[in-house]
């Protein structure tokens, strides 16, 4: 008897299994949790010149670091805390990442001040349903779209850092307001 064989699955998680565990149950996913997007945010920030794969492997590090990603505890980190963070090896230790975060929260909470919450926020870009952009390869996956610079363009506004057209894209990306998985993938009609 022979072993089943895998569902058809996106080209960049192949053969990685953290990437493909992220994949199946997470990536695409539409989030409404605020505290997830900031999570999100975070990471997506955190991973500017590195493999997601790296972020990925710190994730329990970076959720024990910022208090499990509750905006109003990381908007109370001060320099001390940055200190201690930059010696922290179970995050990445890059001290423009690590501040970012720090102003992130309270920018965070500044948009949930004046909008109701960050969901509401970020889903008001894409009318408040993923778009699907019908990858059929791995090369036809942009690496950022108008609304992702648009999405940049408002949170930088904010006061926001390391929110560039990119990291905005992937975030779009891992918290489904984009559907980039490929159109042969078993996820693709499960995101729509």
């Amino acid at each position: 008897m022979s072993a089943p064989s895998a569902p058809p699955r996106c080209a960049w998680c192949a053969n990685r299994p953290l990437l493909l565990a992220y994949h199946d149950a997470e990536w695409g996913v539409p989030v409404h949790d605020d505290r997830l997007l900031f999570e999100m945010l975070t990471l997506e920030g955190a991973q500017a010149g590195l493999s997601w794969e790296t972020v990925l492997k710190k994730r329990e590090g970076y959720r024990k670091a910022f208090s499990n990603f509750d905006p109003q505890s990381v908007a109370r980190f001060g320099d001390r805390d940055v200190e201690r963070l930059l010696g922290d090896a179970s995050i990445v230790r890059h001290r423009g990442k690590i501040e970012s975060t720090l102003v992130n929260a309270r920018a965070f909470l500044q948009v949930q001040r004046e909008l109701g919450s960050f969901d509401a926020y970020i889903w008001g870009f894409v009318d408040g349903r993923p778009i699907d952009h019908r990858i059929e390869k791995r090369g036809d996956v942009p690496a950022r779209s108008p609304e992702s610079d648009r999405i940049s363009r408002d949170l930088q506004k904010r006061g926001f850092k390391f929110v560039g057209s990119t990291i905005c894209y992937a975030f779009m990306q891992a918290a489904g307001l984009v559907n980039d998985h490929e159109t042969g993938c078993f996820r693709h009609g499960a995101m729509r």
